[in-house]
């Protein structure tokens, strides 16, 4: 093992020690990150936010499906067992590569609906009133799940419709324990859940709460999933649930027609992809950021981390929030969709542009967010080919990851925004609504509610998708999948995925300790560095405060599900993040191996 390597480890060993004892000391649990869920095997693997769902996905494999297969399961249980993210009712984004080589991104986000204007969430005098974002119908944009996962079970998948959402429909009709977590998250819900009749019903029982290890049953989801698996898109965007859903819309006010139902289509997208430290990193063009920014930071820092830097030595935590201060302030100058906006893309990635961003840290002294000076990306757009983008085509997001025997990956980030989207169930129908039309831009220069500054290129327009911050991710070495990993968290997700990427890559750190040790977070503005409140050494704390850095301890950045291939044995490693309760679900022998093989399209 190299020198810099066991310095890493070392340290990290050091800080989870530490972080333990601390805990034992004031009668606390460990910290969630100190745990995560791993799993080994070698015929496929399955890292989800949640167990049934995990199991879901490795049902399928074991049948001989592959992982796009697995991954539809996986996304329709998660709507049952998940659903302060997992849904029908919002969007999201998922990144194949299958075993030759070829890589797609299946772009399901959601669409602004036709009446929506870009000044609909502002008061008379102009300013931004966030509850109407996010709060209720017409909060909610046009739901893509269910065609996104259609088009990539469609194209790449080797399974029936029918035969993947089965474990979802037994997992509605019969029911499942309620978790601890499950219990916990619907009481902190419950005062958005409660100003809505169907919600109040289904999911807090009008307000005798579920406990842990009671049965949760949901009929309606049950039979709008039967239908689904019948009709498929054309019964959720044409048919009966169509307009039902349209019927709703229009009675409480909400903006979704059936028009704009019957118009909506997911849309395959080329990845963005670039280079760090001998590895490809595949990820997320727009509509997403996270891709964009992902990239560029790793532009940056990698010339200036060296073999002995340490991931939370304060020199080291200092250049990583300056990259991600630059990145996230490109993120507000030029990034939103690609159908209504040009951007530089090209330039932002191009390695001359990070070397001019690099030039612009001190390394001594933090930058001021609001006074910070950027290069014109644009110098380098014409001619750069590092990111090879085609551009024809709150926070509660969950992320799953899936690899079969064959080398067949996905990486899948899909979301209703807060938790539990803006509340709303649709009667009859059984699923919730996401409340998406918060990462629009609410006024050029203003804040989200996530605290996101966004120019024009953002702003609310007719069937145009959100700027959004997934940021499902794939890395590959010698033409092979050696990396699948994702995270939810609004703003956070793109820092986290970077942030074990480097653990992982550039300072060598075995997967589960990359994911495990603490994080930390930069968004341009607010200027401040927000840091996991556990596991933080008070040194690191002092020294990044006198490098002018303003601190601000917050709960988790990101919740990381990865999995990783070793390339000589075929070995899959995954890893649930422990911050929330990740799983890692895997198939210990190869079983299926040569039928997925033989059915790999």
């Amino acid at each position: 093992m190299p020198l810099s390597r066991v310095v890493c480890v070392a340290v990290f060993s050091a800080l989870l020690l530490a972080a333990l004892a601390e805990s034992q000391a004031a009668g606390r649990p460990p910290p969630a990150w100190a745990e995560p869920s791993t799993a080994r095997g070698q015929g496929g693997m399955v890292v989800a936010a949640e167990a049934h769902a995990a199991e879901a996905g490795v049902e399928i494999l074991r049948r001989g499906g592959n992982a796009v297969d697995a991954a539809v399961a996986v996304a329709f249980a998660l709507a049952v067992t998940h659903s302060a993210a997992g849904n029908l009712g919002g969007g999201g984004f998922m990144l194949i590569r299958l075993a030759n080589g070829a890589a797609i991104m299946v772009d399901y986000r959601e669409l602004a609906p036709l009446a929506a204007r870009a000044d609909m969430y502002l008061n008379a005098e102009g300013n931004f009133v966030p509850e109407r974002s996010t709060l209720g119908w017409q909060a909610a944009g046009v739901p893509g799940t269910v065609a996104g996962l259609e088009l990539a079970l469609r194209a790449y998948g080797t399974m029936s419709l029918e035969e993947i959402i089965a474990p979802a429909i037994r997992l509605a009709e019969n029911g499942f324990p309620v978790s601890e977590r499950l219990a916990r998250d619907l009481r902190q819900a419950a005062p958005r859940l409660e100003r809505f009749s169907e919600s109040r019903r289904i999911f807090l029982r009008n307000g005798r709460y579920y406990q842990p290890g009671e049965i949760f049953k949901q009929k309606e989801l049950a039979k709008t999933l039967k239908k689904i698996a019948r009709g498929g898109t054309r019964e959720f965007y044409e048919g009966s649930i169509a307009q039902r859903l349209a019927r709703e819309m229009r009675r409480h006010g909400g903006l979704i027609t059936l028009e704009d139902l019957r118009r909506y289509r997911a849309r395959l997208r080329e990845p963005l992809r670039g280079s760090f430290a001998g590895y490809e990193i595949i990820t997320a063009p727009p509509p997403s950021s996270g891709g964009v920014a992902l990239l560029e930071m790793l532009n940056i820092l990698g010339p200036l981390l060296s073999g002995n830097s340490a991931p939370l030595a304060p020199d080291t935590v200092h250049l990583i929030a300056e990259a991600m201060r630059r990145a996230f302030a490109d993120r507000a100058r030029y990034l939103g969709d690609p159908d209504f906006a040009a951007m530089p893309v090209r330039g932002l990635l191009d390695k001359r542009y990070a070397d001019e961003l690099r030039a612009s840290i001190d390394p001594q002294r933090a930058s001021a967010s609001e006074q910070l000076l950027l290069p014109d990306p644009y110098r380098y757009q014409a001619r750069a080919a590092a990111a090879a983008v085609h551009l024809q085509e709150a926070e509660d997001t969950t992320h799953f990851s899936v690899v079969d025997a064959a080398g067949n990956a996905v990486a899948n980030t899909y979301t209703i925004n807060y938790l539990y989207g803006n509340g709303v169930t649709v009667p009859g129908l059984g699923f919730l609504l996401n409340n998406e039309m918060d990462d629009f831009s609410p006024k050029a220069g203003t804040a989200n509610t996530a605290g996101l500054v966004h120019a024009e290129a953002n702003k609310i327009a007719p069937r145009k998708r959100p700027l959004s911050c997934m940021t499902p991710t794939i890395v590959v070495r010698d033409n092979e999948t050696v990396l699948v990993l994702g995270s939810p968290g609004g703003p956070r997700i793109i820092n986290a995925v970077f942030l074990v990427l480097l653990n992982r890559l550039a300072f060598g750190l075995d997967l589960a300790a990359a994911v495990a040790l603490p994080r930390y977070h930069h968004q341009w503005l607010p200027d401040k560095l927000f840091l996991e409140d556990e596991g933080v050494a008070a040194g690191l704390l002092e020294a990044l405060r006198a490098r002018g850095h303003t601190l601000e301890p917050r709960g988790y950045v990101g919740t990381v599900n990865a999995i990783e291939r070793n390339l000589a044995t075929g070995e899959l490693y995954g890893v649930g993040d422990g911050r929330r309760g990740g799983v890692a679900r895997g198939l210990p022998q190869p079983e299926a191996a040569q039928a997925v093989r033989e059915k790999q399209p």
